[in-house]
């Protein structure tokens, strides 16, 4: 949502609303500080995509609105990484997330499979944080190993994930 492209645009006109729901796009709108068309589109793409996607929510967050598994904190581009890394198979990425049910899994690859440019714009972003980026932007050693490790034994991590943070963290750092 928050990567996605500008559409082409057209203005509609005849469009009837209640008054309450008038009033509540304009609410967004001024919290948000955007025009009422920009809050009302939104809405309306959201809806669709939402229709389209069942299992599908949108949340704000600092990039932007986003796509997200209803109800399990995962934003779809997380589940669509897992699976790339797992070579598109299905039943290994349900391993990786044991705790997700059959129908969550599959509103992810939905999405995915309706929305695959907004996904993988979001997943080339993610690619950019190499670790030596993440150094050189927080130049500060916040990292304790012993924390790390920690945290990677957590269950609701996925193996994949974990797999790749500890690559990852054995890389050399250069001097």
């Amino acid at each position: 949502m928050g990567a996605r492209a500008k559409a082409a645009t057209i203005s509609v006109r005849g469009l009837k609303l209640a008054v309450d729901l008038r009033d509540a796009i304009q609410a967004q709108a001024d919290l948000r500080d955007l025009t009422w068309s920009a809050v009302a589109s939104e809405l309306l793409d959201e809806a669709i995509r939402t229709r389209r996607s069942p299992g599908v929510a949108f949340v704000d967050g600092v990039t932007g609105r986003r796509a997200v598994l209803a109800g399990t904190g995962l934003d779809i581009w997380e589940v669509i990484d897992v699976w790339h890394s797992e070579n598109h198979d299905d039943s290994r990425l349900a391993e990786n997330f044991s705790w997700l049910t059959p129908a969550q899994i599959r509103a992810a690859l939905d999405y995915y499979r309706l929305y695959p440019e907004e996904i993988d714009r979001r997943l080339e972003i993610e690619a950019a944080w190499t670790v030596e980026r993440v150094r050189e932007s927080f130049p500060i050693e916040i990292y304790d190993d012993d924390r790390v490790e920690e945290f990677l034994e957590v269950d609701s991590i996925p193996a994949s994930l974990r797999e790749r943070v500890r690559a990852r963290l054995s890389e050399p750092e250069d001097e």
